[in-house]
């Protein structure tokens, strides 16, 4: 287990709060000098500490105001088809293989819940198998 100390806690306090913002922007907040702070993000991002800077989408901007996790239960003979055919659905964003009371999981986005109903029982009900 690596240490860290109080300012590697405090540098990943700011990140996740905002992982934009420009390193001499957080170099004034912490009041740490620049070329510091930049090594520190490296070491962290070396020690695999931090493993990437990502991107949170407002969804409700694009128009996606239901997300859904769809259970299918499907024919084995029709996999691929039924696959080809989820994957051809705008709203459907991922499929995954799942054990138990379903063969798989349909992730849906939607704009609203009459738009859901509408994908799962027009377009994905629908599909053979």
């Amino acid at each position: 287990m690596h240490r860290f100390d109080d300012l590697d806690m405090k540098l990943l306090f700011e990140l996740t709060k905002d992982g934009s913002i420009s390193v001499p922007a957080l170099s004034k907040k912490l009041g740490i000098n620049a070329s510091v702070l930049y090594s520190r993000i490296k070491r962290l991002m070396k020690k695999k500490l931090i493993k990437k800077f990502t991107v949170v989408i407002d969804d409700s901007l694009l128009g996606i105001g239901v997300k859904a996790s769809v259970g299918v239960n499907r024919d084995p003979k029709f996999k691929d088809s039924i696959h080809k055919k989820l994957m051809e659905t705008p709203e459907v964003v991922s499929i995954s293989e799942v054990t138990g009371r379903f063969d798989i999981i349909v992730k849906v986005y939607a704009e609203n819940l009459e738009a859901l109903h509408s994908v799962v029982i027009e377009k994905i009900g629908k599909i053979e198998g």
